[in-house]
């Protein structure tokens, strides 16, 4: 389901993660999502099993507090869902995550730790893209889940503002 389409839930706003690969990066997200009382929606098909003791072990004790949803089908998911509550994170924005406007409601968005987002979506939605900065040009990329915390916070802080 969608965020924001079950009137008993009302989150601050959502994390989605596209196939994420890497079990500790999700644990890790997992549990700064249960901090935060928000969900984490898995969309598409993670490349691990979620019972993996990696994962388990990333979110150490706080597994249970977290809001993890399974969303399979990563069309079906995004089409439910108005253009401007989604904000893409890619290395390739030229909007700085900080520019943009986070609402209560909202998604922030990450894909895959190997691959990135999905073509489609680039087509799809182009102007809903930020970015991370990175000034060193020979580090190609953050860990997802430091850029995941980064973009949760920058929401957190706008829409508690």
């Amino acid at each position: 389901m969608p965020p924001n389409e079950s009137a008993n839930f009302d989150p601050l706003f959502s994390l989605v993660l596209v196939e994420p690969q890497i079990p500790p990066n999700t644990g890790n997200i997992a549990r700064m999502t249960a901090a935060l009382k928000i969900p984490l929606y898995l969309v598409g098909q993670p490349g691990f099993d979620l019972s993996d003791k990696h994962v388990r072990r990333a979110g150490l004790d706080y597994w249970e507090y977290a809001d993890v949803r399974l969303e399979p089908d990563v069309r079906e998911f995004f089409s439910g869902i108005p253009d401007e509550r989604l904000h893409f994170f890619s290395k390739f924005a030229d909007k700085n995550y900080t520019e943009a406007t986070y609402a209560r409601g909202d998604c922030i968005v990450f894909g895959s730790e190997t691959s990135g987002l999905p073509g489609w979506i680039f087509e799809k939605y182009p102007e809903r893209f930020v970015s991370l900065p990175i000034f060193q040009k020979q580090v190609r990329s953050l860990n997802l889940s430091s850029a995941a915390a980064a973009g949760a916070y920058e929401a957190l802080r706008q829409i508690t503002a």
